[in-house]
């Protein structure tokens, strides 16, 4: 079977053809390092690490070229670095902020089994770069040349109107765009569509020389980073653009009309991929609701990498998903089920079964891969599953790591909790409830979790513990 894939922008599922198999090129939007990154944004890089596994796998290793970057200039790295160290210069405090997140960033993702991308570039390298190339300056420059720009008080934004097709990724037209449009419009600008490519930086931000020209120094927006970074490691046509279905408009929207424009091209990427919404116990997730979850916080609460990787794969990627706990806890079960085949070998990655990566090849669908792999389970196929959980990126060590890390806090808090817990069934045994609600609700608050059941032969009320997550 061949690798089909659906496309946002011709809004269907078609067969992949690389422009050149022997360097298939994929790009996919990374974080913006002044805060640590949540759960939401754990999908697209477990979803296109999923791709990029099966891209190696179908072209070969040496043939497929990964991108992801690192945003590390931007207007919520400044206030959060304000925020955070006020006594320290903001160029300074900025160093500090992305730096510290950047590292949390990596050991997070690190713990959801993701192979490193071939490029990480910072936005930061690609503003000017001294040895020549491709850079947002010199993009920003071909941009005005071409029409596509013009300079405004300090500015340099991009002319929506010069280009006749935008939108076309979002589907939507530049005369509902306008009609709809709630942004204040600058006095300067054109036209109400038009955005930001380069803008004079405040007293104290990080600045750089300006282009075309331009006295004042500045720093980019936001959308021509990855324009820059894209064009510059994978050329100004590549095969696949992805991220999570939030940034079709207007981010993937302006990188496509920046690229385009400045390249003379009808593409920047032949095949555009985005990850539905997620949610929360079916909220929205956001700071008011209190849901915002980290990846960090998942981890410490004991929850393991492979938990999470799998729990975001049971869903279809362009399907919205629902992060609940109860969801996690049937992952975790799975995983142990799995993991507990005697004889398995998730390093072995032969022999992988062709349903198996039929499944995969059929615009990624990992629900239908799981399935699969519940049948090698059900099945004894022990060689089968250990290949196509190593190729998902699943070896059981966090697992392990999590039922050692329980292990040992049960064992520690034991010796605490069991001597309340025969207090509390003597307690029950005279009658005396007040003091056995007592107990339970002290143990409640110490984060353990009682379960009582009958012993049929005994007739008994017995009690088995475990540490509330």
């Amino acid at each position: 079977m061949a690798l089909k894939l659906y496309n946002t922008l011709t809004r269907q599922k078609a067969e992949f053809v690389p422009i050149d198999p022997k360097n298939v090129r994929m790009y996919v939007c990374g974080p913006t390092v002044y805060d640590y990154a949540h759960i939401g944004n754990a999908r697209p890089v477990i979803v296109f690490d999923v791709l990029y596994r099966l891209l190696r796998h179908v072209y070969e290793p040496d043939h497929v070229t990964y991108v992801r970057n690192i945003t590390d200039v931007d207007d919520k790295i400044n206030a959060r670095a304000a925020r955070d160290y006020p006594d320290l210069p903001l160029n300074e405090a900025i160093r500090k902020v992305t730096e510290a997140t950047e590292k949390q960033f990596h050991k997070d993702i690190d713990a959801l089994g993701v192979l490193p991308p071939t490029y990480e570039p910072r936005a930061t390298e690609y503003i000017r770069r001294p040895e020549g190339g491709e850079d947002m300056v010199s993009l920003i420059e071909a941009l005005v040349r071409n029409g596509h720009a013009y300079v405004a008080e300090d500015h340099v934004l991009f002319d929506v109107a010069s280009m006749p097709d935008y939108g076309r990724l979002s589907n939507r037209s530049l005369d509902e765009m306008e009609a709809g449009a709630r942004v204040e419009v600058a006095p300067y600008k054109k036209g109400p569509m038009d955005f930001v490519l380069w803008k004079p930086s405040k007293r104290g931000e990080p600045a750089w020389p300006s282009p075309c020209g331009i006295a004042t120094p500045g720093r980019p927006g936001w959308h021509i980073e990855c324009s820059a970074m894209a064009g510059a490691l994978l050329g100004p046509v590549f095969d696949i653009h992805g991220g999570g279905i939030d940034l079709t408009f207007p981010h993937h929207e302006n990188e496509i009309a920046q690229s385009r424009c400045a390249h003379n091209t009808p593409v920047m990427a032949n095949v555009w991929m985005h990850n539905g919404f997620l949610q929360v116990e079916g909220e929205k997730m956001s700071k008011s609701l209190g849901n915002f979850i980290t990846i960090r916080e998942l981890l410490d609460d004991g929850w393991p990498g492979e938990v999470l990787r799998l729990n975001m794969l049971r869903t279809h990627y362009r399907q919205p998903i629902d992060w609940t706990k109860k969801g996690l806890e049937e992952s975790q079960k799975i995983l142990t089920s799995w993991f507990s085949q005697d004889g398995l070998d998730a390093n072995d990655r032969d022999p992988l079964s062709k349903d198996f990566i039929a499944a995969l090849e059929d615009d990624l669908n990992t629900p239908k891969a799981i399935a699969e792999l519940h049948r090698f389970a059900a099945e004894k196929d022990i060689e089968s599953l250990g290949a196509a959980l190593g190729f998902l990126g699943f070896d059981g060590a966090t697992l392990k790591q999590a039922d050692e890390r329980a292990a040992e806090t049960a064992q520690s808090v034991a010796s605490t909790v069991e001597p309340l817990i025969i207090a509390r069934l003597e307690a029950r045994k005279r009658k005396d409830f007040a003091e056995s609600d007592r107990i339970r609700d002290e143990l409640a608050k110490m984060g353990i979790n009682l379960k009582d059941t009958k012993n049929k032969e005994t007739g008994e009320i017995e009690t088995t513990w475990e540490v509330a997550r």
